[in-house]
Parts: C-alpha cells; structure tokens; sequence
C-alpha cells in the first residue's frame, strides 16, 4: 500500500514554497509570444501521480494511468486529463524534480559508496535507426556488453540514502564525474575496481575524502585497517540500490519517444526512491570495538 495522501502532502508543501521562487526568476513574457495554456492539474498532483507510478506493479505509464489513476484514483485526483494531455505537459515539473531531489538530499553520513549503472535507450540491433536520442546517448561499454544510452552515477551513504547522482552519455569514464559528486561529501568512500586511479584517490583525498577500492590482479594490496576492509565487503550495497532503482522504480526503458520523458521518467524514479520507507543500508551497530571507525 503506498501512502498517497503523505507523497501529495509532501509533493504539495514543496511546490508551495517552491514555484513563488522560480516563477520570480523568470524573465518576463516577449509581446506576441504563443500563451502557456494553463492546466487544471497542478504540478503537485502531476508529480505525485508520476511518482505513483514508479512505486507502483505497473510495466508502463499508459496503462498505469488508464487503468489505475483513472479507475481507481479518480476520487484523489478530481480534475484528471486525458492521457495525451498530461504526457504533454508533464514536462513543465522537470524544474520542480530537479529541486524536489536537491532538496532531499540525505545527511551526511561520513561513510559512502559510489557507483554507476547503464541506462539503455534502444536494442543495439536498432542504434543505427534510433533518432530520439541521436545528439545525447552515445555507445558505451559496461561489465555485461556494448549498450546506446547514458550511465547514471550516483553516491549512496551507508543507510542507502541518496547523496548526489550525475548523469552522462554511456561512451564516459565512471571516474570523471566522481570528484565532483563527492565536491560537499567529506569522509570514507568505496568503489569498485573500475574506479582504480592515483590520481583520483589524489583529487579526492584533497576535497576530504579517504577512497578505497578493491585491488586487481597482480596488484600490491592497500593497506587497509579492519573497518575499511569490512567497508569494502559491503560494497554491494550500492548495487542493491541501483537494483531497485531499475527492478522497482523503473529508471530504464526504451519506450521513449522524446527527450524530456526520458528525463522527467528518471527524476521521478529516484524521487520514488528517495520517499522509499525502507532502504538497503549496512548497520554499524554490533561492530567490534577494534574497528577503527572515522568519524
């Protein structure tokens, strides 16, 4: 059972304090410049409804919102459009999202994990046809084979809150967007072998943060005390939640037919996630008293 009654509080509390602000920022109207029709949804029941959907069973949003939103939430949501009409506008809360996370933002904790995982937007039978995302994805390589799309990167703390995430076309190194996810994060940070750089641990050891990863073959083990190495061995944390992100949330497709759904499809998803109750997180409860924990 989700809590739609707290989502929409909590959606509708912020975009109350938020839209006043953006909508100060704005330039004003050119003369003769084609008019904003005005919608009767809001954009807190826009977001809820689209962040419904990532928490629902639902494969894809047509059904979702024909079938549940429309049958089943109608009483919530009194002044509902047609299908065609909220994909069109739904694209006027990307602001919002991007605001919304931001203002999720977990605490720190002083202990992270950082990861990336591929988002495909097509087969790669049908790269060569595919024209929707033709000037953004680009032809990456990951440990499961080529794909055509982006790489979302992301850090998670050890509770499994979201920290910061950056996205990128597929064809960029995971290590390039690091020092700058971790730029307001100081403290301890592990990631796997695919983040192995001097430089890298260099750059970060001078914003604050100690980074550790796992040794390749045929290199000389770091000296890691005991709580950086059991550190390590709960690295697979951050794939638990990359995992839900695209099991339960839906972050990934290739039912995409314009850019901005593709965006406004991944905010929603993570900001399902971050309204998520429950999280994979490791406990440091029950440590033994040997550890050398930083703090």
């Amino acid at each position: 059972m989700v809590p739609i009654e707290e989502i929409f509080c909590e959606i509708d509390d912020f975009c109350k304090r938020f839209f006043p602000a953006f909508e100060r920022g704005l330039l004003p109207k050119e003369e003769g410049s084609k008019r904003l029709r005005a919608s009767r949804m809001n954009a807190s029941e826009i977001m809820t409804i689209l962040i419904l959907f990532h928490l629902s069973h639902y494969r894809d949003f047509k059904n979702f919102y024909l079938h549940c939103v429309h049958r089943q939430l109608s009483s919530y949501f009194p002044n509902l459009l047609s299908y065609n009409r909220f994909v069109e506008i739904q694209g006027r809360v990307f602001p919002a999202f991007c605001a919304f996370l931001k203002s999720k933002t977990a605490l720190p904790t002083g202990l992270y994990f950082v990861d990336s995982t591929t988002l495909s937007v097509c087969r790669n039978q049908r790269i060569n046809s595919h024209k929707t995302f033709v000037d953004l994805a680009q032809r990456g390589k990951s440990s499961m084979g080529w794909f055509y799309g982006f790489k979302l990167h992301l850090v998670i703390n050890n509770r499994g809150e979201l920290m910061s995430f950056h996205l990128t076309p597929g064809n960029v190194d995971d290590r390039k967007p690091v020092p700058g996810l971790f730029k307001s994060l100081k403290g301890l940070a592990a990631g796997d072998k695919g983040y192995i750089s001097k430089k890298l641990t260099q750059d970060l050891s001078e914003q604050g943060v100690e980074f550790i990863t796992k040794h390749r073959k045929k290199m000389k083990p770091a000296n890691h005390t005991s709580f950086q190495k059991w550190f390590l061995s709960k690295r697979a944390i951050v794939e638990a939640v990359i995992g839900q992100l695209k099991e339960i949330c839906q972050i990934e497709h290739s039912r995409h037919r314009k850019t901005d759904h593709f965006f406004i499809n991944l905010l929603a998803g993570l900001a399902a996630y971050v309204l998520k109750p429950r999280k994979p997180a490791c406990s440091l409860k029950g440590l033994p008293t040997t550890f050398l924990i930083p703090n």
